[in-house]
């Protein structure tokens, strides 16, 4: 991934995600998978006994996170989207920090995840979603398959998603303790690859690659891939599906309270003898 330094080119064209963004909300927004993860964040928190006096809300897209936390916290700030990624939040400022469905367009995904344990204070909570995994991977078949078959090859147009372990890697990069992350996988049906595509729009979340292509796709490749999508991911009833997986991460802000793994060699029982005893 880039860094903020820019020593390595940026994978996604930030300046576009947020005019997509902001077009979308001006019009008629898709936000089901978001009210979906705000709702699920809402649970999750209720499960951690503590308050929170000051949070931040980073690269949300809209207001209803904030809103929906406004009862748990005493102040929430929303950190705007931003062509850089320098999130400019006051050291150890945090008690929790937040971010829905954003952190898969980030070009430098480590960096962003250290600075948000440098605000955080000790103890402090991390919680946010992405989408990762075999999010869209649908469609990617699909628009594959039709390049190769109608223009010889295939353009980059879906976005590269991270898996489960390289999530729980970065944040033990970051110094973040007790990480933890999982996935949930939301399969939802459509009528057509165009309907899909549509609601892409309406979320704002089109193709915003830096390596896009810049010219309009052919209406030939457009027809193949949905033909392509209908045969290869249609369900008794016609309908397709689309699949969205949802990455959860979450890690704390290491402090003394935490549960702390033991030292090498201070275990009481070997592994050998616990082996034996169960022979």
């Amino acid at each position: 991934m880039a860094s903020t330094a820019n020593s390595t080119p940026a994978l996604f064209d930030r300046a576009l995600l947020r005019a997509r963004q902001d077009r979308a909300r001006r019009g008629a927004p898709a936000n089901f998978l978001l009210d979906r993860v705000i709702e699920d964040m809402i649970d999750r928190l209720q499960a951690v006994t503590r308050e929170f006096s000051a949070a931040a809300d980073i690269w949300t897209p809209g207001v209803a996170l904030q809103e929906a936390l406004r009862a748990r916290c005493q102040s929430i700030r929303h950190v705007d989207a931003e062509d850089r990624e320098a999130l400019a939040l006051p050291p150890q400022s945090l008690d929790l920090a937040v971010s829905a469905l954003a952190f898969q367009f980030v070009n430098d995904l480590p960096g962003v995840l250290a600075q948000i344990r440098r605000a955080l204070k000790p103890d402090g909570l991390l919680l946010a979603a992405m989408t990762g995994g075999d999010t869209l991977a649908e469609l990617r078949q699909s628009f594959a398959a039709a390049e190769a078959e109608c223009e010889g090859g295939a353009s980059p147009r879906v976005a590269p998603f991270a898996d489960l372990r390289d999530i729980g890697s970065l944040l033990q990069r970051a110094g973040l303790a007790l990480p933890v992350t999982d996935v949930d996988r939301v399969v939802v049906r459509y009528d057509s690859a165009f309907s899909l595509m549509r609601d892409l729009r309406r979320m704002g979340a089109t193709n915003v690659l830096v390596e896009r292509r810049r010219t309009p796709t052919r209406r030939a490749t457009l027809l193949r891939m949905a033909q392509i999508y209908a045969e290869r991911f249609s369900d008794p009833d016609g309908r397709l599906r689309a699949t969205f997986d949802i990455i959860w991460l979450s890690g704390w802000a290491p402090h003394e309270s935490q549960q702390q793994p033991l030292k090498p060699g201070s275990a009481k029982a070997s592994l050998e003898a616990a082996v034996k005893g169960k022979k």
